[in-house]
């Protein structure tokens, strides 16, 4: 095949899309396919140019915001994607985290130039970005998820809907950044002013104590449930990208019965939020009432040789070369 794969980006998980990227191109050039490297925020990037762009780890600290808006154009994504490059290619990779790639934005331009792309379009994509709306959908068939508060709520209305401890994150955002965990009333309007940084929707929902699962999906199969054990509370940006802040554990020691309601749900979430070729779903299970709660869906999920839905892939014999390739036929024979 021949692969424009995307990466990099202007989002403030630049740094995390640039390391899913440095695994994705070694995995897909070891498999013997032609694939040229595209930053989503300057473009095509020659090889002799690559081992500059990517980088050595991902930090244990998101890049600043605003630098990031000063530094970058969204906008090239037009001249991006009628690229030479983009264009000649049998498909797009998407190797992004975070906006414009995960809220369905470049997928609607890629859409309208007429190129196949991996995973989730953007529909789907704009759906699960939005953790509000998937909240709502995902009651709608049945797959548990932590109360929250209405948009624009005041901290005395979240504080009577919900109490403390709560869970205060952008609506859009990803990899945890924004996102805290109040348990003082007198926290709770810094919580939102941080988190507002990232999307004017804050959602502000109900902490639920317990075991971190996700279920990766791969081709509308759900893949071995997977524990992740953070040294932090949560499983926030530095246990994330930090080595050795975090253990995993793949299949996560549940009952068959447990393994397979969670993989129901995982693939319930998917369909509902119509995400695309693979993703990955994750849960809290409630440490005082074993229900296994829905935090969201990631449609453009982590693509190291170490993350998430590649260690569940890698559980069933699925390695990392063949998991990306297997990703990049389905976007070819998809659209």
């Amino acid at each position: 095949m021949r692969i424009a794969l995307f990466t990099g980006g202007t989002s403030e998980e630049r740094q995390v899309s640039l390391a899913s990227g440095r695994e994705v191109l070694r995995a897909l050039r070891s498999r013997g396919h032609t694939v040229h490297t595209v930053d989503a925020a300057t473009g095509f990037v020659p090889a002799d140019r690559e081992d500059a762009l990517f980088p050595a780890a991902v930090g244990a600290d998101p890049p600043d915001l605003a630098a990031l808006r000063m530094t970058y154009d969204e906008s090239v994504l037009f001249s991006i994607a009628g690229s030479d490059v983009v264009r000649e290619a049998d498909v797009v990779f998407l190797a992004l985290h975070g906006r414009p790639a995960e809220d369905g934005r470049l997928q609607a331009v890629l859409d309208l130039a007429r190129v196949p792309y991996t995973g989730t379009g953007a529909l789907g994509s704009a759906l699960a970005m939005d953790k509000r709306l998937s909240k709502e959908l995902f009651v709608a068939v049945g797959v548990p998820t932590a109360p929250w508060t209405r948009r624009d709520s005041t901290p005395e209305e979240i504080l009577d809907v919900l109490g403390l401890p709560v869970v205060v994150k952008p609506s859009g955002g990803g990899s945890t950044i924004g996102l805290s965990v109040v348990r003082d009333a007198a926290d709770l309007p810094e919580a939102i002013r941080r988190a507002a940084l990232y999307d004017a929707d804050v959602l502000v929902e109900g902490f639920v104590r317990g075991r971190e699962l996700t279920v990766g999906v791969l081709l509308d199969a759900a893949l071995p449930v997977l524990e992740i054990k953070p040294s932090h509370e949560i499983y926030d940006y530095e246990c994330k990208y930090t080595p050795g802040m975090t253990s995993y554990e793949v299949p996560a020691r549940l009952d068959a019965g447990e393994a397979e309601e969670l993989a129901h749900l995982a693939l319930q979430a998917h369909r509902v939020l119509r995400q695309g070729s693979f993703g990955r779903v994750d849960f809290v299970r409630g440490e005082e009432d074993g229900i296994f709660y829905c935090l969201e869906t990631n449609s453009l999920p982590g693509m190291t040789s170490t993350s998430l839905l590649p260690k569940a892939a890698a559980a069933i014999g699925i390695t990392f070369p063949e998991l990306c390739e297997r990703i990049a036929r389905a976007g070819m024979e998809a659209r």
